[in-house]
């Protein structure tokens, strides 16, 4: 079903063509590379070179989890108005209560910045980030960057990024996005789903085929193909959204007359463009999907690249959930989904469909023809379904769609993104939930194996979720329920949205007081990079991959996300419950070092080797490959706010967690063997000069146990830029003086 062809094609008359047979002369592939829409979008917001991109971006956007952040990293820099439009939206902390008024006040200090500053500034439950942007705000042929992992407008013919608060800061300040120039990979669509096919699915199918060979890894997708014209914009959308979890930087897709279509139905006809590759295009790899070969796909725990046709699960599920209860001991969890097996049948607990990827009106409207066929039941299995927005949900009443769920037995819930990170829905202990949501990390959820809570979710199309909602929680394909795929016409109501969303983008009222609620806090001070420094690892993890879910938990933990020291307690809480405790250790003798200018004696004594002066005294998290998933920033910067001073990695899972770690001073350094434990030691002298001259191997002391191993670790290139934030100790020390 998904071909990838490894090496440059070139796309020529609607068809891909391998390099190694195209005998196209040098100056002609030169042109072809300049023929990508991905080349033309990037070369119009490129400040810099050819191979160095210095990117800035037409349009900017946050959620409640993220942008209290970014204006307070912003503020302490002294900015003093938005340079660039920012929407501001309320779509994760609108629903997650943890009790008290925090998430309330940060809304309140969001609009207040919003008018201070100059943005827009969409109420909590009006929309999700995503969807609001591909109503209001995404224009073809323009740049977004969003702080959200999933930030992607491609169908529309926008390239969106998603990436840590830092990375919006600096635009706010007027700096760039700098990447090296990525690779431009085809992503080539030939054929017309079946019915029961839905985007989840074509997703899923990509994804499997791609992310565990890092084919995709910081790479731009360009779909492109005749089987676009075969797909509506909702499909196309939902898609898109799931590039993410294949490690990809970026998507834009061809536009047509069907993009044309949503624009004009959202009265934004004016920001379409039609948009086509050149003749030829010239690519760096290219997947090939037939998307009339796609069946319904089921991810299971804990990542959507596990993901098998749902004939296959059904067939092999006895094998296939032990395989996963494996993986669940080997991270200290006890999960039971065998148990679900029941003559011969696989049953759920739960089915949600939300969010960007799922709440969107062709979905849900889908799934309440499917579900005319059967019933929900009274029998444990429950539905919950959440619009992307109240414009969808408007649509979804007026249609009558609405009534058709509530009478099957759906309840409906306000557009919210709780049920993708744990801070909705969570299902019983050893539950099973199937979602069309974005991911299916450990504990995203909500459940808290250290407690003793565990609970587990598996992805599927909204379609695919009606079916087995039909069939009362038993596992059922899309393929197999009968029912009429004619849904009534999508009617976008514009008036939901100028009644309620602030437009404030570019018009500041300086004279306009910031609201601060009792849980917003400064961020704490940072120190600049000393001359040595000695460092003990707080925490080794041994998984092959480390996601920024495990880093910092989502769910309750949220609603913390304004304040960083008290946010920092919940590091690592439930992959590493005793790293909070040895990094305050840590942080207390460097306090000691600081007010006494000598580190505590038992320190030295430990260390056991002579130590220069001028040895800053920090923590370190050694990992395999940390930094998949969301691109928060909170990931790195509590690591900061506990006295962190580095990372030691085989490698970094996404280029947006690396960004995050040096923006916020701590070193992203490389190790060619994992081979530390918790409490160890690690001692580098001259790193500050070192680091100013661009070294890229890096001589240290490893000590373990008394024992002094010299050993060597690695950094990869950084721009100028970077170094000197990294230097200056985080990025704020280091605007805030620029």
């Amino acid at each position: 079903m998904i071909k990838l062809i490894r090496g440059g094609v070139y796309y020529t008359e609607g068809a891909l063509v391998k390099e190694s047979v195209a005998f196209m002369v040098e100056s002609k592939k030169q042109a072809a590379i300049k023929g990508t829409l991905s080349y033309g979008i990037l070369n119009a917001h490129n400040k810099g070179g050819d191979e160095n991109l210095k990117i800035k971006f037409d349009s900017l956007v946050s959620h409640d989890i993220t942008y209290v952040g970014i204006i307070q990293t912003a503020k302490a820099c002294g900015i003093k108005e938005f340079p660039v439009p920012y929407t501001l939206t309320n779509c994760h902390n609108s629903l997650c209560a943890v009790g008290g008024t925090v998430n309330g006040d940060d809304h309140t200090f969001g609009l207040s910045a919003a008018k201070k500053y100059g943005a827009d500034f969409v109420p909590a439950n009006l929309a999700v980030i995503h969807q609001y942007m591909r109503e209001a705000a995404a224009k073809s042929g323009q740049m977004v960057l969003g702080s959200d992992s999933h930030t992607r407008y491609g169908a529309l013919g926008a390239m969106a990024i998603g990436e840590g608060g830092g990375e919006l800061v600096k635009q706010l300040l007027n700096r760039t996005y700098d990447i090296s120039k990525p690779q431009i990979i085809a992503v080539y669509l030939k054929g017309k789903p079946k019915k029961g096919v839905g985007p989840h699915d074509i997703a899923l199918e990509l994804i499997a085929a791609t992310f565990k060979k890092g084919f995709l890894k910081n790479k731009i997708l360009e779909f492109v193909g005749p089987g676009i014209k075969n797909l509506s914009m909702d499909y196309r959308c939902g898609i898109d959204v799931m590039t993410t979890e294949t490690g990809c930087l970026s998507s834009v897709w061809e536009t047509d007359d069907i993009t044309r279509e949503f624009y004009k139905i959202h009265q934004r006809e004016a920001d379409f463009k039609e948009m086509h590759p050149a003749e030829p295009a010239y690519y760096d790899g290219a997947a090939v999907i037939d998307l009339s070969r796609v069946e319904p796909m089921i991810a299971l725990p804990f990542h959507p690249s596990n993901a098998f046709t749902v004939k296959e699960f059904l067939q092999n599920a006895n094998d296939i959930l032990g395989e996963v209860e494996s993986i669940a001991k080997g991270i200290g969890c006890s999960l039971d989904l065998k148990s679900k097996i029941k003559d011969g049948k696989v049953y759920v607990n739960q089915g949600v469909i939300a969010g960007c990827a799922g709440g969107n009106y062709e979905n849900i409207s889908e799934a309440a023809e499917i579900l005319q066929s059967g019933r929900i039941g009274a029998d444990g299995f429950e539905l919950n379904i959440y619009p992307q927005s109240q414009p969808v949900f408007s649509a979804l009443c007026k249609s009558g769609t609405v009534s058709s769920l509530v009478s099957a037995g759906a309840i409906i819930k306000p557009a919210f993104c709780g049920p993708c990170f744990g801070a909705g829905d969570t299902p019983q202990n050893n539950g099973l939930s199937i979602r069309h949501t974005t991911r299916n990390f450990e504990n995203r959820e909500g459940s808290k194996p250290t407690e003793g809570q565990i609970a587990a979710v598996a992805l599927m199309d909204a379609r695919s979720i009606a079916a087995t909602a039909a069939n009362g929680g038993v596992i059922t394909p899309a393929t197999e329920a009968e029912y009429s795929r004619k849904i009534k016409k999508y009617y976008f109501d514009s008036s939901i949205y100028e009644n309620r969303v602030y437009r404030g983008a570019g018009k500041p009222d300086k004279t306009a007081q910031l609201i601060y609620g009792p849980n917003i806090s400064d961020w704490l001070e940072q120190f600049p990079l000393a001359e040595n420094i000695l460092m003990k690892a707080a925490s080794v993890l041994c998984d092959p991959v480390t996601t920024t879910d495990e880093l910092i938990p989502s769910g309750e933990t949220s609603a913390y996300r304004s304040n960083p020291a008290r946010l920092a307690e919940f590091t690592l809480s439930r992959k590493d419950p005793e790293y909070v405790g040895r990094a305050k250790a840590v942080k207390t003798a460097e306090d000691f070092r600081r007010r006494e200018g000598n580190l505590p004696e038992d320190v030295l004594k430990d260390v056991g080797v002579n130590i220069k002066e001028n040895t800053a005294y920090g923590s370190f998290i050694a990992a395999n490959m940390p930094g998949d998933g969301s691109a928060r920033e909170q990931a790195a910067s509590c690591q900061r706010m506990l006295g962190g001073v580095a990372n030691v990695a085989l490698e970094y899972a996404t280029k947006r967690y690396r960004s995050n770690l040096i923006n916020w001073g701590i070193l992203p350094l490389k190790c060619r063997k994992l081979d530390f434990n918790a409490g160890d030691y690690i001692y580098i002298e001259n790193i500050r000069e070192l680091i100013k001259e661009n070294v890229l191997s890096i001589p240290a002391k490893h000590i373990s146990c008394g024992k002094v191993k010299n050993i060597m670790l690695d950094i990869d290139e950084m721009t100028e830029e970077e170094r000197q934030i990294i230097l200056k100790g985080c990025l704020i020390n280091y605007y805030k003086n620029n």
